[in-house]
């Protein structure tokens, strides 16, 4: 039977937005892929009362609660104290983990502070849970069918003890699994793509189909709940089947992370390689590309030109071009692609120019966008179809992932011809 889980962050700074809470995102993925239903996130500062009542809402409402943070030596690290309070357990001392941490202190030639002691300190009757990388152990409890992980806040050493020891440890707790699968789709909004997949998304039970609008594309997840990962898996494929369907090539990705992937994977399967020349996006899409592991295979360069002047001298852009149709233009996209082609010497090229904002020019509203594709099928340049927008980071992020689209187009049908 599959469990609720509910997911506790500690710490002010969390609040206070100095820091993006990645551990939430991390942990519900990770639950969601062992079988628990997470149904709350909860974050909350430093402070001792409300620190308490966060606790005993998230025991009264859920099987099992991961905290992260307050773990450490300070006077406001109260989770392990917190929780114990909660549970009705005392603190014990374990003296082999203070003897550890002093001799960590012992072997840089220092002295352990007097109030990282705390760190050896722990609710009576817990699994002590190690932490390889940093000097906060962590412990489980479990109790009246309660189970409380408490990790650290740091999210490399989170990470670390989640996957090595918490994963093991809950896996042999579930008796059912759940597969996610993502379906990534360009060019159809999410309003557009749920009334396309009006019946799916309406009767979907197991599997559950869920879409998610973001950073130019939308995702559709398809999860589905049995005994095994193999029988959860063969649910999904019928599911994702129609998807495919319905979508065509707009959907650019299943259980791939992102339109950049494809892209290499692609131009890897090609033999292929790519130069790039950008003027809005300002090296974002050669960034992107080479984010990839082996990128060094498959990029050739990048040129950044964004005045007249760059455009003729670096990427060829013929004079008369950028006077008779201005920089903002599917003809100067093509010349971009064309020179950058030339002087890359690789297999495409991959241009884009445009008005990012957050004013217009004369000649051009802000958000006009146009790419340029040279390579093995000629030249093609085109206005991207781009929602208008004056956010200037808004509009260069979206002319990225749709340029990066039209490279793909244009691979895809070299790779089908």
């Amino acid at each position: 039977m599959s469990k609720t889980a509910e997911i506790l962050c500690v710490g002010t700074e969390i609040l206070l937005g100095n820091i993006t809470n990645t551990n939430a995102t991390f942990l519900s993925q990770e639950l969601s892929a062992l079988g628990f239903n997470v149904f709350h996130h909860t974050v909350v500062g430093d402070n001792g009362g409300r620190l308490a009542e966060a606790v005993d809402h998230a025991l009264a409402r859920s099987d099992l609660v991961i905290t992260t943070g307050g773990l450490g030596p300070t006077y406001d690290d109260l989770t392990k104290q917190t929780v114990a309070a909660a549970l009705g357990l005392e603190m014990e001392l374990h003296q082999d983990i203070l003897d550890d941490l002093i001799a960590r202190w012992e072997r840089r030639g220092q002295v352990m502070p007097k109030n990282n002691e705390q760190q050896a300190w722990f609710p009576k009757g817990c699994t002590i849970i190690p932490n390889d990388w940093g000097t906060a152990p962590s412990c489980a409890i479990e109790k009246d069918g309660r189970t409380v992980i408490m990790l650290p806040g740091p999210p490399r050493e989170m990470k670390n003890i989640w996957t090595r020891y918490v994963v093991p440890y809950l896996s042999q707790k579930q008796d059912e699994v759940l597969v996610s699968r993502y379906c990534r789709v360009v060019n159809i909004g999410e309003s557009a793509l749920e009334i396309r997949l009006y019946d799916l998304l309406k009767n979907s039970v197991n599997p559950t189909v869920a879409p998610y609008a973001g950073g130019g594309e939308t995702m559709l997840r398809v999860t589905a709940k049995a005994r095994t990962k193999e029988e959860a898996f063969a649910m999904t494929v019928p599911v994702v089947q129609a998807i495919a369907d319905e979508c065509g090539d707009d959907l650019y990705a299943v259980d791939r992370d992102s339109m950049e992937q494809v892209v290499s994977d692609l131009l890897r399967e090609l033999g292929f390689t790519v130069s790039v020349c950008e003027s809005i996006t300002g090296g974002l899409i050669a960034g992107r590309i080479t984010s990839l592991p082996g990128s060094s295979d498959l990029f050739e360069c990048g040129f950044v030109t964004y005045s007249n002047r760059i455009k003729q001298a670096v990427a060829g852009v013929p004079a008369e071009t950028l006077e008779q149709y201005t920089e903002i233009s599917a003809e100067t996209a093509a010349a971009m692609a064309e020179g950058t082609l030339a002087r890359s010497g690789s297999s495409v090229a991959l241009a884009v120019t445009g008005v990012a904002g957050p004013d217009d020019l004369p000649y051009a509203e802000a958000g006009t966008v146009y790419v340029g594709l040279a390579g093995p099928l000629g030249t093609r340049a085109y206005r991207l179809e781009m929602l208008r927008s004056r956010d200037r980071n808004y509009t260069r992020n979206l002319a990225c992932v749709k340029a990066l689209d039209a490279l793909r187009r244009y691979l895809l049908e070299i790779k089908r011809g």
